[in-house]
């Protein structure tokens, strides 16, 4: 519900607009992005286990309000063996007192928040510049 939900805390552009902007710039560096999202719990813990049998440098995740509740998508991170980096648009820390806790957190290498648009750009960045 990107650019429709709460505009003031995770800004006005819908997450196409986000995967354009992003897209757009990294058209200077060789890499392939696969972009996924999902309202559904399961779903995203399939697409993390299905990740295990790719070869991927890092998996960059917005978890959103699962990232305060879910076992269930902790253990499928813990189970990979790449970068976990975990994004969040707003800084969580200056918001309500239950989302500064992040199970997720726990089976990520890199946390990035309160960078809006561009915390998916600099989390792809990060790993290009190792």
């Amino acid at each position: 519900m990107l650019g429709e939900r709460e505009p003031q805390i995770y800004g006005e552009e819908t997450l196409a607009q986000i995967v354009e902007y992003t897209q757009k710039k990294l058209e200077n560096f060789s890499v392939e992005i696969e972009w996924f999202q999902s309202n559904h719990e399961g779903e995203i813990v399939t697409k993390i286990q299905e990740s295990l049998k790719k070869n991927y440098r890092a998996l960059i995740i917005n978890p959103a309000a699962f990232s305060h509740y879910s076992i269930a998508i902790l253990d499928a991170l813990k189970m990979v063996p790449f970068t976990v980096i975990e994004v969040h648009l707003s800084n969580t820390h200056k918001r309500e007192e239950f989302r500064k806790t992040k199970l997720t957190a726990m089976a990520s290498n890199i946390i990035m928040e309160g960078l809006g648009k561009n915390s998916y750009f600099l989390a792809i960045y990060s790993q290009l510049i190792k």
